[in-house]
């Protein structure tokens, strides 16, 4: 049994359907699970508590959302963590094809979390500025509904066999087909996507109606997943070609740390504006 559980990546497809090497990738399906369950929940809150925000800007922000999450998330990518090959080949960075050698579909590959952030942070000022809505009780409406969709984003890496963790000793590390050294690692991607997903979701929904953080639920919420996710770090294996960039710490663990400065920073300023 314990045998099965190391080598389970082996028994599962990246492909809910292919055929000739195109398909539907279990990893395109849970975004489009993510952002469903983020709209229900949204949904949700509009019906069931008070706030002076109209049903009908859901749907608008869907789109607003969804396209600061990819732009972001992509451009994110090719500036932190790969940005000397991409000025290089510009092209690749949203062709999903090659004419190396002939011409290859290659897909794209390459999305960071924190670019998706910066893009929706810009998606939610610039739409909360048009509809003329108030910032903060926007962001006190949508983040508590966020981190649920981490936990399918994070199954689709782990399906993906891709951001395995580092090697390990213990009974439920895992063998992943990526892996050219075909080492134990911790899977690091069900760690997150309990970590960061279902247990900040439960944090935040928990605490979404507490007076003192009226206003304030974006700043508990960079906090909360800047911390976590730093500490899943030292259990992730660090991008090949950067390794650590700051002594012990990966790109991923110093843009955390620059998320919990800025939560805290909005935490401040908010009481002091109180």
């Amino acid at each position: 049994m314990m045998r099965f559980w190391n080598e389970l990546p082996y028994h599962i497809s990246p492909f809910l359907i292919e055929f000739n090497g195109f398909g539907i990738r279990y990893y395109s399906l849970m975004y489009v699970l993510a952002f469903v369950t983020f709209y229900f929940l949204i949904k949700f809150r509009l019906k069931t508590e008070a706030f002076s925000i109209d049903i009908r800007h859901l749907d608008d922000f869907l789109v607003w959302a969804a396209a600061g999450v990819l732009l972001g998330g992509r451009l994110g990518y090719v500036v932190f963590y790969d940005l000397h090959y991409y000025l290089d080949h510009p092209l690749r960075i949203f062709l999903p094809f090659t004419f190396t050698n002939g011409f290859a579909f290659t897909g794209i590959a390459g999305m960071s979390y924190h670019g998706g952030l910066i893009g929706v942070t810009a998606a939610v000022y610039y739409f909360a500025r048009k509809n003329k809505l108030h910032l903060g009780e926007f962001s006190d409406l949508l983040c508590p509904a966020v981190p649920l969709g981490y936990t399918f984003g994070r199954l689709g890496n782990f399906f993906n066999s891709e951001l395995y963790g580092r090697a390990t000793s213990l009974p439920w590390g895992m063998y992943f087909p990526s892996d050219p050294t075909h080492t134990l690692r911790h899977p690091s991607q069900l760690y997150e996507a309990f970590f960061e997903g279902i247990v900040l979701f439960c944090i935040l929904w928990w605490v979404r109606r507490a007076k003192a953080l009226r206003h304030r639920m974006v700043g508990l919420y960079l906090i909360g997943y800047g911390l976590i996710r730093f500490l899943i770090e030292f259990f992730r294996e660090p991008d090949e070609h950067l390794q650590f960039v700051i002594y012990f710490m990966t790109m991923g663990q110093v843009l955390c740390l620059i998320m919990v400065g800025a939560g805290s920073l909005i935490l401040f300023m908010n009481k002091s504006k109180n």
